[in-house]
């Protein structure tokens, strides 16, 4: 089984390779459902992120996250 922080540094490698602006990664897995692999990986490669987004508003280079939270709805601007 692949784990979580070496799927992650696999996707750095791509990011590398790639050049990418914006990932986007699921929240579940159908292996172990560990939640894992995403915030590894902006972790590796020192960006920010928003998690179980709901909605993206993107402005300019941007994007306003909305997630649901307990009291509603929560935005976060990265």
């Amino acid at each position: 089984a692949v784990q979580p922080l070496a799927a992650a540094a696999v996707l750095k490698a791509v990011a590398a390779q790639e050049s990418p602006q914006l990932i986007i990664t699921g929240k579940q897995a159908i292996d172990d459902d560990a939640n894992q692999t995403g915030q590894m990986l902006a972790a590796l490669l020192n960006w920010p992120q928003g998690t179980f987004a709901s909605k993206l508003e993107f402005a300019g280079d941007s994007v306003t996250v909305t997630r649901e939270v307990d009291g509603g709805l929560a935005e976060h601007r990265l």
